[in-house]
């Protein structure tokens, strides 16, 4: 039991960042700013990365693990490479410390499922860090869509290569963030899978076309690639009396409704908060921590998106059936 941490409660609650890349380094920035906080410190091997976050952050910092632990956590965000995801996890809730674990939550499912049952057994809080589900634009469409028959889903998510990516492709960086709204959109488990891939330039797939059946009949797409020169990020819904459009980027969502049989309709602007969605993600992580709730993205639901994102890679796809009336020359007519 972290009795070190859970005593002081008076001082806030205790908590590491574990990882400090551009996201760990982030998710040091905005603890180290909210209230009834304690930020302990940033774990990183590369002195760097350490010195970056602490400029940031202005908090300590430390070279391992067991250094952070041994100063007393009461929870940690893990923001380390997804390969270290399982054991830094697994430490962390075997000492019962809470964990947000940034997405994906593991390199594997297996490993996914272990982290969730580890947190289950110890009774800590565990949320996976998707962060998108927090963007002002994104909390505008699902409540624009309660309660609609959802019918149709396309999401798009494209942009440049990016620089820092290690060793996965655009299904695993980008698109499992959509799978993971298309999800909560439809408040349905994904039970068809139809992807088409192409490594064009990189290792890995750097073009994903992914289509998707919902087990409530949505048909869901997402189009994403790392060989557009600029950034997109959009989302649209079709329902049986709305059509909403999402600029995830600008923040601009669009309601379409009111349909005429003469093809007339009305439209209107919908009102979006301005929260970070990093903030917003890290304080309902804490809330739950607090009150012992269950928290905005489970560790299940973010086993699920990570098992239909592995799906995608693992699904051949499959040659298109000749038609025999093509065969041969054709007849020219006359």
């Amino acid at each position: 039991m972290s009795s070190k941490g859970s005593a002081p409660a008076k001082a806030g609650l205790r908590v590491g960042v574990i990882g400090a890349g551009v996201m760990g380094s982030n998710h040091a920035r905005v603890l180290a700013g909210l209230p009834g906080v304690s930020l302990v410190g940033v774990v990183d091997p590369s002195p760097a990365h350490r010195t970056r976050a602490t400029e940031l952050a202005n908090c300590a910092s430390f070279e391992t693990l067991d250094q952070l632990l041994a100063e007393g956590v009461d929870a940690v965000t893990i923001a380390a490479p997804t390969h270290l995801h399982h054991e830094v996890a697994l430490a962390c809730i075997a000492k019962n410390i809470h964990a947000l674990v940034e997405k994906p939550i593991a390199s594997t499912v297996e490993e996914g499922r272990e982290i969730v049952a580890a947190a289950h057994e110890a009774g800590v809080t565990l949320m996976v860090g998707h962060v998108e589900r927090f963007n002002p634009a994104v909390v505008a469409v699902k409540q624009a869509i309660a309660g609609e028959d959802i019918l149709s889903i396309a999401i798009t998510r494209v942009g440049p290569f990016p620089p820092r990516m290690s060793n996965v492709g655009v299904v695993i960086d980008l698109a499992v963030h959509d799978i993971d709204l298309i999800r909560w959109f439809t408040e349905s488990d994904i039970v068809e899978v139809q992807p088409q891939l192409s490594s064009a330039v990189a290792e890995r797939e750097d073009i994903a076309l992914l289509q998707f059946r919902t087990a409530n009949g949505v048909l869901a797409h997402i189009n994403t690639n790392w060989l557009t020169p600029f950034k997109a990020r959009s989302v649209t819904v079709a329902t049986r009396g709305k059509y909403v459009m999402g600029d995830l980027l600008t923040r601009q969502v669009t309601e379409c409704f009111g349909f005429k049989p003469d093809g007339s309709y009305s439209m209107r602007h919908l009102p979006v908060g301005h929260d970070e969605p990093l903030r917003a993600e890290l304080i309902a992580f804490l809330k739950a921590v607090r009150n012992g709730e269950t928290p905005a993205v489970t560790g299940d639901e973010g086993v699920a998106s990570l098992e239909i994102a592995t799906q995608c890679l693992e699904t051949p796809s499959r040659p298109a059936a000749k038609s025999p009336a093509l065969k041969g020359p054709r007849r020219v007519a006359g």
